[in-house]
C-alpha cells in the first residue's frame, strides 16, 4: 500500500481514498458519540452552519472546539461527552482541524476518519478494501501534530502489517503538544479524562466512513469483523 501523509493545505486534488486524522479531539469525540449510541454525525462547515442545522433540528445535539457558547448542547471533548445524551440522536460537529479536513477530501470515493480508538477496525477496512494508494490527512498543526501523525503511521502499519505494535505511537502521542495543552488546561472545553480517552487504542470494533448526504458531509460507523476472527491485536 503506498501511504501518503499530507497536511490539509497540501491536499491539491481528491485521493482514491482518504484517512483524515484527528486524535485530540475531533475523532476521538466522533468514536464516543456512536459507541453512546448516536446515530450519524454531520460535520459542519462552519459555526453559523452548525447553529443553523440545530435550528432546523432541535432535536440535533450541536457542539464544537472550545468553551460552551449559546446554541451548542456540547463542546469536542470525549470525557464531558459522556453526560450528554446522544442515543438515537444526530450530532453536529464543528471543529477547528477535524472537519475541516473531512470536508478537504468530501469528493474523495472513500472518506475515513479516524483517532486511535479506532485503528484497527480503519485499518481492517482498507485491508478488505485492499487499497492501493490512501491519503492520511495529518489535521492538527498545519500537518505537523505528531500525535495525528503517529496515529496514521501506525494505522497504515496495521494495514500492511496486522501485528505491528501501538506502544511508540501511542508514546509519541502522549508527549505530543496538544496533549500537553489538554493535560496543562491551555485549551477550553476539556475534561480530566480527555488525554487518555483518546488513547484508548482499538477501543471500538468500528471504522468511521464520511460520505456526501444531499449537501451534508455525514460520517457514521461501520462495524467490522470482530478482531478474534482475523489478527490477533
Amino acid at each position: 500500500m503506498d501511504a501518503r501523509f499530507l497536511g490539509i493545505a497540501d491536499l491539491v486534488e481528491a485521493p482514491s481514498v482518504a484517512v483524515v486524522v484527528d486524535v485530540m479531539r475531533a475523532f476521538s469525540v466522533a468514536a464516543w458519540a456512536f459507541a453512546q449510541g448516536a446515530e450519524k454525525i454531520v460535520l459542519a462547515e462552519s459555526l453559523d452552519e452548525a447553529l443553523a442545522l440545530k435550528a432546523r433540528h432541535p432535536d440535533w445535539v450541536a457542539l464544537k472546539d472550545g468553551p460552551p457558547a449559546p446554541g451548542f448542547d456540547a463542546v469536542n471533548s470525549p470525557g464531558l461527552l459522556r453526560s450528554i445524551d446522544v442515543v438515537g440522536r444526530t450530532v453536529v460537529q464543528k471543529t477547528t482541524a477535524g472537519t475541516v479536513g473531512a470536508l478537504a477530501v468530501k469528493e474523495a470515493p472513500l472518506v475515513l476518519c479516524a483517532s486511535f480508538v479506532v485503528a484497527e477496525a480503519t485499518a481492517q477496512l482498507l485491508r478488505t478494501r485492499k487499497s492501493d494508494s490512501v491519503t492520511f490527512v495529518v489535521t492538527g498543526e498545519d500537518g505537523q501534530a505528531d500525535e495525528d501523525l503517529a496515529c496514521a503511521q501506525y494505522i497504515a502499519l496495521r494495514a500492511t502489517e496486522a501485528g505491528t505494535d501501538a506502544s511508540e505511537f501511542l508514546r509519541r502521542a502522549a508527549e505530543s503538544r496538544a496533549a500537553a495543552e489538554l493535560a496543562e488546561g491551555v485549551r477550553q472545553g476539556v475534561h480530566p479524562d480527555d488525554v487518555a480517552l483518546c488513547l484508548e487504542v482499538d477501543r471500538f470494533p468500528f471504522a468511521m466512513v464520511a460520505t456526501l448526504e444531499g449537501s451534508l458531509m455525514v460520517l457514521r460507523p461501520r462495524t467490522m469483523p470482530s478482531l478474534t476472527d482475523e489478527d490477533p491485536v
